[in-house]
């Protein structure tokens, strides 16, 4: 299918008003202090109807449509940065060393998730799922959605906040990224059966669930419990090497030609192969992101020791020649090894550079035209109940902060670390936004309660923000360059390790 000038015009023009206005706002934010990411989405609530549509509705119909060739285009940017956002989301899931922090870590991570899910699942027990669900929606499916969005946090949003803030590297960034990391894997398994069960309900199954061919719902949920799972297992074992060993290929073309076509590649597939599996998307780009960094991140360990090595014979074999009168020796096999540690070296360098490339890609303008899309879908004048989101947002504030404090409590944790760390793990970010997308994609959820989590989402961030801030300000918080001795355990650490670092 190809699109007329005059189509080929308007989507152009719609996409760089929503990219104007996404990164405009957005900026704006940035220099108030406030997360980006609600301010892109600020940016296209202003182009929605909620403020365009109420000056002028004519014009918001004409700028973005609902439907035709325009909207089919947006569709395909608002999906295409949807899961650019969670491959990124993915790429931040990696785990450190956490030390003497474990028993916090692990404290923290089961109080933080399991009792704010199981609050969810509880109070969504007593809703009335017809005020909340869509038309695939069930009281399992949104009692799920409902226990997600209590429990969720935001690994992308807050690694940004504890970046400005000058707080990432201490020892309370590692707390609180180890413990997203593990709630954000388990909830989008979560949400893979979620979505899953939802499909199978329908009556326009896909994948390889179709071909089983039974409307039994205690299979479906076996099955769409069983395949993420698997899959989750799967590609996190073997997921790093299969990239690896692919960007290694000489009969790879596509990496020869464009490391970072062949990287967009990657997500792609997998994001097909979960379609193919039944599941959704998101997931296979969730665990894309995931492989894709721990083959970066293995292969720069590996040019560094590599790198080191050579350095090491060359020096070794020239100290020999020099005391055998062997020069020749020397050149050779100092030559000999640092061409061995070249391609390495160039392949890291330039898988590193593709990575980048597609997160400056991602983040410049498809994800911000994403959030934008995000904001245009919000109407708050006809789907906001302001008095279900008030007290949604007490119930999801209250209980996510009192289970995370309580945690870190039980860990040991003083009053003010643990309550600091119960605010950063309170902002739901981009997952929240994610989950509120995608549910109400699959029309498990209204649209009335599409808007109730992505406020949730944005409220939810920018009081971690404010808070965090303020207490880094007056010294409550300790920044990296404040920040109290290292453990004996990792202030020994060899020299070359400390230069890598740096």
């Amino acid at each position: 299918m190809s699109l007329t000038p005059s189509d080929t015009a308007h989507v152009l023009l719609a996409l760089v008003v929503l990219a104007t206005c996404a990164h405009g706002v957005g900026h704006v934010f940035k220099r108030l202090r406030q997360p980006q990411v609600i301010g892109e989405i600020v940016g296209g609530l202003l182009l929605g109807p909620t403020v365009l549509g109420r000056i002028s509705p004519e014009a918001q119909h004409w700028l973005l449509p609902p439907d035709g060739p325009t909207a089919a285009v947006l569709g395909a940017f608002y999906q295409i940065g949807l899961l650019l956002l969670v491959w990124l989301t993915g790429s931040e899931l990696r785990t450190s060393d956490a030390g003497s922090e474990r028993r916090t870590i692990g404290s923290v991570a089961v109080s933080g998730l399991v009792l704010p899910f199981a609050c969810g699942l509880a109070v969504a027990q007593v809703l009335d799922p017809g005020e909340l669900s869509g038309p695939t929606g069930s009281p399992a499916t949104l009692a799920l959605v409902f226990g997600m969005a209590i429990a969720i946090t935001s690994v992308p949003v807050i690694s940004r906040i504890m970046l400005d803030l000058d707080v990432l590297g201490t020892r309370f960034s590692r707390i609180v990224l180890a413990v997203a990391v593990v709630e954000d894997v388990v909830l989008y398994v979560i949400l893979a059966i979620v979505l899953g069960v939802a499909q199978a309900e329908t009556s326009d199954p896909h994948g390889l669930w179709s071909l089983i061919g039974t409307d039994s719902l205690p299979l479906a949920v076996v099955y769409f419990t069983a395949v993420p799972l698997v899959f989750l297992v799967v590609t996190t074992r073997w997921g790093p090497r299969l990239f690896a060993a692919l960007s290694r290929c000489a009969f790879n073309v596509l990496n020869l030609q464009s490391p970072l076509a062949f990287r967009i590649s990657f997500v792609f597939l997998l994001c097909a192969g979960c379609i193919g599996l039944g599941i959704d998307p998101i997931f296979g780009a969730l665990v894309a992101g995931m492989s894709t960094a721990g083959a970066s991140a293995a292969g720069a360990s590996a040019a560094g020791t590599s790198a080191t090595g050579a350095g090491a014979s060359a020096a070794g074999t020239s100290a020999t020649g020099a005391g055998a009168s062997a020069a020749g020796t020397s050149v050779t096999g100092a030559g000999a090894s640092a061409a061995s540690a070249v391609p390495a070296g160039e392949a890291a360098a330039a898988a590193g550079s593709s990575h980048q490339t597609l997160r400056s890609v991602s983040l410049g303008f498809f994800v911000p035209v994403y959030f934008a899309i995000v904001g245009v879908k919000l109407d708050l004048a006809r789907h906001l109940d302001l008095v279900f989101f008030c007290w949604f947002l007490v119930f999801a504030c209250v209980v996510k902060l009192v289970s995370v404090w309580a945690g870190a409590a039980v860990a040991g944790e003083s009053r003010g670390s643990a309550f600091h760390l119960a605010v950063a793990m309170n902002a739901r970010g981009g997952p929240g936004i994610v989950l509120a997308s995608t549910a109400l994609q699959a029309q498990i959820i209204n649209e009335d309660f599409f808007t109730a989590l992505v406020l949730l989402s944005m409220v939810t961030s920018q009081i971690a923000g404010v808070f965090l801030g303020r207490a880094v300000r007056a010294g409550r918080l300790p920044t990296k360059a404040g920040q109290p001795p290292p453990e004996p355990a990792a202030r020994h650490r060899p020299p070359r390790v400390q230069q890598e670092q740096l």
